[in-house]
């Protein structure tokens, strides 16, 4: 077969062949014989068959959908990408190779077991879209598939999420999956939760979301905290600092300290003394995160200002990530170093990363058009091995060699005069830049050279380019989710022209800017043009460069207007260079990988708390009664009563007995008559008779059903409560921990043990709280028979 790839296991293709031996049989069926095939399926699968024996058949059925219903036939290599996704691998398929209609196939699939599918895509636009086009298939097939986000302009919050999630297929991005599973598990009873469980989801650009956008986490956020003032003057103290004296850096950026002599001179700005004692703690943390905001986030790469405030920028597409914050007052600080309005910091309800979302799936798979290089990322981490497809078409895209330059003005200069030859032939050009404020820096020049262009960037709306004369000028974001089509004309004068003005941290992101420009099979170019000035060189780039940088920027100071330094390296060269970019963007790489690595290691530490509080809720929406937990936790809080007071008075036992289990009741008569101090053993069943009495009493005039939505509700409200302050909790130990690498510790050790330790103290003051929700509720009886309940 023309097809075959290296890359591609033979069975693979041998089942390909089968699918398609099957496209006459299902094409000679009438629509209604076509129809039926799948009530034939879900038939099969009721009687005990697997998926697995039906995928050549249904992805056969699908095939012949897709045409009548769509007009498009799948090619035969998107039915190989299928059969690979499937067997839960990656599909690495270029651009162009028509993923959205792949997708098709292992959806109907896995839609015929009913709920629980999903197909995560990379923006709400094209999951809305896809949703409405492809959903034709589904529900022409006799499936139900939906859109899992709002239309363009209409409020998320009146989705109907029930409806959504019952259904077969839902199409849906990361972001609004993972809020809607965190929201899922805040809901107060079992009427209230919507989601069918998690049994299959295909992620387009799977490694964006599984990679790029692994560290970042959804966070749903509650209450605001006490307004502090300390960020504004946190940010005016760092202002006065300097690096190498006060605060030192590492070579990439990413981390920032201070040094002894840095924390001397903040003692002497604040006028205090002992600033790392314990009395200053809060103050000190807000100094390291203004340090932080000004050391190692940069305007209009990380983030930008405009009339939102500060808004958060996707690092691989260069979109800005809405809603986004940053935690444990980071974000404030940023706020204040920018000097707009410092936003209320709020506490996390809840918090999940993509990682953990997404290892939840029984079936797990994706495709896009750069995996293999972080392949074995991906099997280490998902257990998702990448496999390559072949192109339906060869590909004619020419990828040139990086062009070299000494000096960022070099390269731009350079750049400019590549697109006005090509402007001037009428041939596209595509110019990629590696933050907001180069792209920006990039139009004004081409204003300047009276050269119309298009702007696409985190600031402005996206206008394709793929037609004659078109120039446009874009961050990294043009790499995904952008569909550029030659115009007429446009082939003949070699395609579209993709001009990368630096490489970026990762290979995969420059992988999908050259993926713009020769889409199937036709023409397009695509160069690199890179200077020792670069990011990636600066942050990644060995010492013996950053020593060149230096002898070049004195013979500039001293040889002014002399043009570029004529510094002699032996070792410098062309081809040395090109290594020097491929070592530094494996620098980087690794860099990433080892801090979505911590980052997992830290996640799944929350991960197992996470879970046995979600178990927990669940088991209390649904049991039909209460009594085992109840006992459970009226044990649980008497023990806990007495690790704090091994040998309790009789004051401490009058205290405990007020304040938790009976506010009314004669608590001399009781403790002199039933309790005796010389035996502290008989304390917590003591405690407990007392708590099931109580519990008893309040129950003498509300009938079964009231008694037992009560419980669930008073349990409920303190698990959340508790669960809140953990997530809190654990929120500001990462911080701490993270901290504690500079004085020789283990940061991933300590945060386990700090976890671990303030899970057992969560789980004492849920019992604590519970038994106060439980016994000090007052009732309100109301004439309908209702009854309002005022907690303490």
């Amino acid at each position: 077969m023309p097809f075959t790839h290296h890359r591609t296991p033979e069975r693979y293709v041998r089942q390909m062949r089968a699918v398609a031996a099957l496209a006459s049989k299902y094409q000679d069926m009438s629509d209604k014989e076509l129809k039926s095939q799948t009530e034939l399926f879900r038939e099969q699968l009721a009687a005990g068959k697997s998926l697995d024996s039906l995928k050549i058949q249904a992805f056969a059925v699908a095939r012949e959908a897709d045409r009548r219903v769509l007009g498009m036939f799948p090619f035969d290599v998107q039915v190989l990408g299928d059969l690979v996704m499937q067997d839960g691998n990656v599909a690495e398929m270029q651009t162009g190779e028509g993923k959205t209609l792949t997708a098709t196939l292992p959806m109907y699939l896995n839609g015929l077991t009913g709920s629980g599918n999903f197909l995560v895509t990379a923006n709400e636009y094209l999951a809305y879209r896809d949703a409405q086009e492809m959903g034709k298939v589904y529900r022409w097939l006799g499936l139900t598939a939906v859109a899992g986000v709002p239309a363009t302009g209409e409020d998320p919050h009146d989705r109907n999420l029930h409806k959504i999630y019952q259904a077969d297929i839902v199409y849906t991005t990361n972001s609004t999956l993972g809020f809607d599973y965190l929201m899922d598990n805040l809901s107060g009873s079992a009427d209230e939760r919507f989601l069918q469980g998690f049994h299959f989801a295909l992620l387009d650009e799977i490694d964006a979301v599984l990679l790029d956008s692994a560290q970042m986490p959804l966070v749903i956020s509650g209450a605001p905290r006490v307004r502090s003032n300390l960020f504004e003057i946190a940010d005016q103290v760092i202002c006065l600092l300097r690096e190498d004296i006060d605060f030192e850096r590492s070579n990439d950026h990413k981390k920032v300290w201070f040094t002894p002599r840095g924390i001397d001179h903040m003692e002497e700005y604040l006028g205090l003394e002992n600033l790392l004692g314990e009395h200053h703690r809060t103050l000190y943390r807000h100094l390291v995160l203004a340090l932080k905001a000004h050391q190692t986030l940069t305007r209009d790469r990380d983030y930008v200002v405009d009339e939102d405030g500060v808004s958060l920028l996707d690092l691989s597409n260069g979109r800005k990530l809405a809603g986004m914050k940053l935690e444990a007052g980071l974000h404030q600080a940023l706020e204040a170093k920018e000097a707009v309005p410092v936003s209320n910091q709020t506490r996390t309800m809840a918090s999940i990363t993509f990682q953990n979302l997404f290892r939840m799936f029984s079936h797990l798979s994706g495709m896009t058009g750069t995996a293999m290089t972080d392949a074995a990322e991906l099997q280490e981490t998902y257990r998702l091995s990448v496999i390559s497809i072949p192109t339906n078409k060869p590909s004619q895209r020419i990828d040139l060699p990086d062009r070299l330059y000494n000096s960022t003005s070099e390269k731009l200069e350079h750049a400019v005069d590549l697109v006005k030859q090509a402007y001037h032939q009428g041939r596209p050009v595509l110019i990629e830049t590696g933050s907001v404020s180069l792209s920006n820096l990039f139009s004004r020049i081409l204003l300047r050279e009276e050269i119309p262009h298009n702007l696409l960037n985190a600031r402005s709306a996206a206008k394709e380019a793929g037609q004659l004369g078109a120039v446009t000028v874009a961050t990294s974001m043009a790499g995904r989710g952008t569909d550029i089509k030659l115009g007429k004309g446009v082939k003949e004068l070699g395609g579209l022209l993709v001009i990368g003005t630096e490489r970026m941290n990762s290979a995969r992101v420059d992988n999908q800017l050259r993926g713009r420009s020769g889409r199937q099979g036709a023409p397009g170019e695509a160069v690199f043009l890179v200077s020792i000035e670069d990011s990636i060189l600066l942050e990644h780039g060995p010492n013996w460069l950053r020593r060149y940088r230096r002898r070049a920027a004195a013979y500039k100071r001293d040889h002014p207007g002399a043009g570029n330094p004529r510094i002699r390296m032996p070792f410098w060269g062309k081809h040395r260079f090109r290594h020097l970019i491929t070592q530094a963007q494996h620098n980087a790489e690794k860099s990433d990988r080892q801090s979505r690595t911590q980052t997992l290691q830290y996640a799944e530490i929350m991960r197992v708390q996470r879970d046995t509080i979600y178990a927990t809720r669940q088991q209390i929406m649904t049991v039909p009664t209460l009594d085992d937990q109840l006992a459970s936790i009226f044990k649980m809080a008497a023990r806990s009563f007495m690790q704090q007071h091994p040998q309790p008075t009789r004051s401490d036992m009058a205290d405990y007995v007020l304040n938790t289990i009976d506010n009314h009741l004669v608590v001399a008569n009781v403790i002199d008559h039933d309790w005796q101090p010389d035996r502290p053993k008989q304390t917590v069943p003591f405690l407990q008779k007392l708590m099931v009495d109580q519990l008893q009493k309040k129950f003498e005039n509300i009938n079964q059903d009231q008694q037992v939505y009560f419980e669930r509700m008073c349990l409920l409200k303190s698990l959340d409560n508790a669960w809140i302050d953990q997530v809190d909790m654990l929120q500001q130990l990462r911080q701490i921990a993270t901290s504690r690498s500079t004085a020789q510790h283990d940061p991933l050790l300590e945060y386990l043990k700090d976890g671990r330790k303030a899970f057992a103290e969560m789980k004492q003051a849920f019992a604590h709280q519970a038994v106060k929700n439980l016994l000090l509720s007052e009732f309100q009886f109301k004439a309908d028979g209702s009854i309002d309940v005022t907690y303490p």
